[in-house]
């Protein structure tokens, strides 16, 4: 296996029940894999119809990288609009 990649693993179905409060518990096979432990902090993810659960830590350095994607992408944008030769009569009033 070269560095740097990551093998296919098997993706992994269980099935769990809703409690009468709303909890649900993680199969011991999935807490194994993700090396889930008693304490560790989860992210709930909804987008329409579906739920994604992740461990708080792979989530917050994904969704760090997704921001400074999209902080990158509106300073580009800015710069265009404000570095645009018809507003520079502005800078004389």
């Amino acid at each position: 296996m070269r560095m740097g990649s990551r093998q296919k693993q098997k993706v992994l179905l269980e099935s769990v029940t809703v409690s009468e409060k709303g909890q649900i518990s993680i199969p011991m096979s999935v807490r194994e894999r993700l090396s889930i432990k008693k304490g560790d902090k989860l992210v709930v993810i909804v987008s329409d119809d579906k739920m994604l659960l992740q461990k708080s830590d792979k989530a917050g350095s994904r969704m760090e990288k997704e921001f400074d994607y999209l902080l990158k992408l509106s300073e580009k944008s800015a710069k265009r609009l404000w570095e645009n030769e018809k507003d520079n009569i502005w800078n004389n009033v």
